[in-house]
């Protein structure tokens, strides 16, 4: 197995040819315009890796990998219409960049492309893609749709907020590194088990994100910390601070998220310290760890090398001590 850098040298690569000049450049151009927008890519890189953890040739799943990273992508670009965001990557959004039905319309188009990149694989191969990506692509509008009524809700539950990252965010990580086992005709089991490592490590990798939103780096975080706090978002911290807090902190948090100042910056200083006095903080980097476990745990199922279980042991690792 290689190393991260290399396999997302190897989804660029694969993008750049993706990412031809097509008519009409009015429905293209967007799409073209968000792919190369950059990112991560941690999807598609995940792809990869366990094909190749599997023993098959990673080239054989770069269009599996980039299925993912275009449907990711096309979700990016709907997401940033129903919040009306202005920027992405640092970058304007592609509805504020061209309008919101050119967002729509080349959205769409995306969607449709990810499954075309399926038809180069043999029928059997090509089945199996098709049919993992579309009930993960049906999850994540689920997992959106939960996001977006939690907004309006001040009774939402542990045991909800999980299931809505798990939807939203985590299945697409599983389903990543299921695709590169079907590419690579691993077994049912270990396509399964892998799906369940990718999984637990997308719900630590959100909660992780959760909680660096509220305590990481301004220098190194690459958003504004307390973002989530600005938009009133009933995180993990937030439903474990209101659960632990005492009553009069308890009262104040909820009055804090009923508003919207101009100044936010008290705002997020005080639930930072609700956050922590509770408890709320220790207890969600907790449950990082907990589910960075399960997917370890899982890990050890699998019919691959010590090897390669050590590459991408190494690679969960690096996404919890992350700090961006």
């Amino acid at each position: 197995m290689q190393n991260v850098l290399f396999y997302q040298d190897a989804v660029t690569s694969h993008l750049e040819g993706f990412s031809k000049h097509r008519e009409p450049v009015s429905l293209y151009n967007p799409i073209n315009y968000i792919l190369q927008l950059g990112g991560k890519r941690l999807r598609p890189v995940l792809t990869l890796m366990t094909a190749e953890a599997f023993n098959a040739d990673y080239k054989l799943a770069l269009d599996a990998a980039l299925s993912i990273e275009v449907f990711h992508n096309f979700s990016l670009v709907h997401d940033d219409i129903m919040d009306e965001a202005p920027l992405r990557r640092g970058q304007e959004t592609v509805h504020e960049k061209w309008d919101v039905n050119t967002g729509i319309l080349s959205g769409d188009a995306m969607l449709i492309m990810a499954y075309q990149l399926f038809e180069n694989y043999e029928p059997m191969v090509f089945q199996a893609l098709a049919k993992l990506f579309s009930k993960t692509a049906l999850e994540v509008c689920e997992g959106q749709q939960y996001d977006v009524d939690f907004e309006t809700r001040d009774d939402v539950t542990i045991p909800e907020y999980l299931k809505m990252i798990e939807y939203k965010t985590a299945v697409l990580v599983g389903a990543a590194m299921q695709m590169g086992a079907i590419v690579a005709k691993a077994s049912e089991e270990d396509q399964k088990a892998i799906y369940e490592f990718g999984k637990n490590l997308g719900i630590a990798f959100q909660l992780q994100d959760d909680y660096l939103d509220a305590f990481g780096d301004p220098k190194t975080f690459g958003k504004q910390v307390g973002g989530d706090i600005i938009e009133n978002k009933k995180t993990y911290l937030y439903i474990k601070a209101v659960e632990f807090a005492s009553e009069d902190n308890k009262l104040e948090l909820q009055h804090l998220f009923s508003l919207s100042p101009s100044d936010p910056s008290d705002k997020i200083e005080t639930a930072k310290k609700i956050f922590q006095s509770s408890g709320a903080a220790q207890v969600t980097r907790q449950e990082i760890e907990n589910y960075t476990n399960k997917a370890f745990k899982v890990l050890e199922t699998l019919n691959i090398s010590e090897d390669n279980k050590d590459v991408l042991r190494a690679f969960g690792s690096s996404l919890m001590n992350r700090n961006v």
